[in-house]
């Protein structure tokens, strides 16, 4: 899973680095730019390194260049050191794990768009990054995965993410995008224990996010 987080980052990454190359001594296009709805709502859907998740948005186009955003998402962390191992009937386990890990980060963030003035705009690159609080909440990893969230604990935490990504399409009722968001989330006190006596205090990684909404 990381070598694909990171082989789409570095495409991506490459991508818009050949658009700004040409971006250098081009004019000013001919027709005015597309205007599309200033309000977005939809879901996420993530790939990280410690799996999948899923999350909502609303969003609010402020002007051509910034929208405004809070987001909200649910997905596994992992400590690093974990090592996973497959049993003889497929099962995967990890030994000296203690507890699930997982986050629901709350975030405000502002989205910054790229190029506007020198591509097509079926291709809409921007920056963005987000702040704001987590809820971390950990389940026994020795019971069953559903029923462990009977005996959860959960404490809260702060953190943010930065991302670089585009939205695709002409579409203007409808919005789809990717983004590669790198994470990191600051946890108090003594942080939380994922595999027995060792305790993480920051839980951080890296996302690919395809975010499929509606314009309005």
């Amino acid at each position: 899973m990381k070598k694909y987080l990171r082989l789409t980052t570095i495409i991506l990454f490459i991508s818009l680095l050949d658009l700004f190359a040409q971006k250098l001594g081009e004019v000013q296009p001919d027709k005015p730019l597309e205007k599309f709805p200033d309000g977005a709502w939809g879901v996420d859907v993530m790939f990280g390194e410690a799996g999948f998740g899923v999350g909502t948005f609303v969003r609010k186009q402020l002007n051509n260049k910034i929208t405004a955003y809070f987001d909200i998402s649910f997905s596994e962390a992992k400590d690093e050191r974990e090592i996973e191992y497959v049993d003889y009937w497929g099962n995967t386990f990890v030994i000296g794990k203690k507890n699930r890990v997982f986050q629901m980060p709350m975030f405000l963030g502002i989205q910054y768009r790229l190029f506007e003035n020198s591509i097509a705009e079926n291709l809409r690159p921007y920056i963005n990054i987000g702040v704001g609080p987590s809820l971390i909440i950990t389940t026994p990893y020795l019971e069953e995965f559903f029923s462990s969230f009977g005996n959860a604990q959960s404490q809260w935490a702060v953190g943010g993410y930065a991302g670089l990504g585009a939205n695709f399409g002409l579409d203007k009722s409808s919005l789809i995008g990717l983004n590669v968001r790198y994470y990191h989330i600051k946890l108090f006190g003594d942080g939380v224990e994922s595999l027995y006596g060792r305790f993480q205090k920051n839980l951080s990684g890296l996302f690919i996010t395809l975010s499929l909404g509606i314009m309005y």
